[in-house]
């Protein structure tokens, strides 16, 4: 299932920033933070409706094809640009395990700010905003698998990390409306059935009629 536009992006939370100093050429100090951003085939439960928990996970080999020539840092998936990819600042590997990113925040005041925030914990949690080429659902775990992720747009940090709405919401009526038309095909096999069984009966007292 290919997904398209800024309404189809999906916000998923991850694991703690940590601070890291790097000190270079003398009194030149580089700050950074640091964390891991995905963490694979691990689900998460997305939302419950009663009692069943609906859950995801990523794919091992989900990020293969990911576009990811631009991907920016911020704060709660908004404001100033802190860091990015493409100049440098902002660097994204892929491991075995998952995904792990490296932000350097000493080059805007912003930034700065964040890594004190950062820094005193009061501030400790991230999510990343991504679109989903193509995805599986196993519907007796009630667990989606997310395949292939078409695009990375940012890892942000965040003070209270969320699933986006819309996303969510989408998903919870796309489960409602399969599981309303099993039922409704269950209903209309089991009709169908009564009528075969039916017309069978009336074809039996005919013959014996006869």
């Amino acid at each position: 299932m290919e997904q398209m536009g800024r309404t189809n992006r999906l916000i998923r939370k991850f694991s703690c920033l940590q601070t890291r100093e790097k000190n270079v050429k003398g009194d030149n100090e580089e700050l950074w933070v640091e964390g891991k951003a995905v963490v694979f085939d691990t689900p998460t439960v997305l939302f419950n409706i009663g009692d069943t928990e609906y859950k995801e996970q990523i794919d091992s080999r989900a990020f293969e094809n990911c576009n990811m020539s631009d991907v920016i840092f911020n704060y709660n998936h908004s404001g100033k640009v802190m860091a990015r990819t493409r100049n440098n600042t902002l660097q994204i590997e892929v491991r075995a395990d998952g995904l792990y990113m490296m932000a350097r925040l000493d080059g805007t005041e912003e930034g700065r700010r964040l890594y004190e925030e950062i820094k005193g914990g009061y501030i400790d949690q991230m999510s990343f905003q991504f679109s989903i080429q193509e995805e599986s659902y196993d519907e007796e775990n009630h667990m989606w698998t997310v395949l292939k992720v078409k695009r990375l747009y940012d890892v942000s940090a965040v003070d209270i990390p969320a699933y986006e709405d819309t996303s969510i919401e989408a998903r919870r009526n796309s489960i409602l409306e399969a599981e309303a038309q099993e039922k409704r095909k269950r209903k209309a096999a089991a009709d169908l059935k009564k009528r075969i069984l039916r017309a069978k009966l009336l074809l039996n007292n005919s013959r014996k009629e006869n």
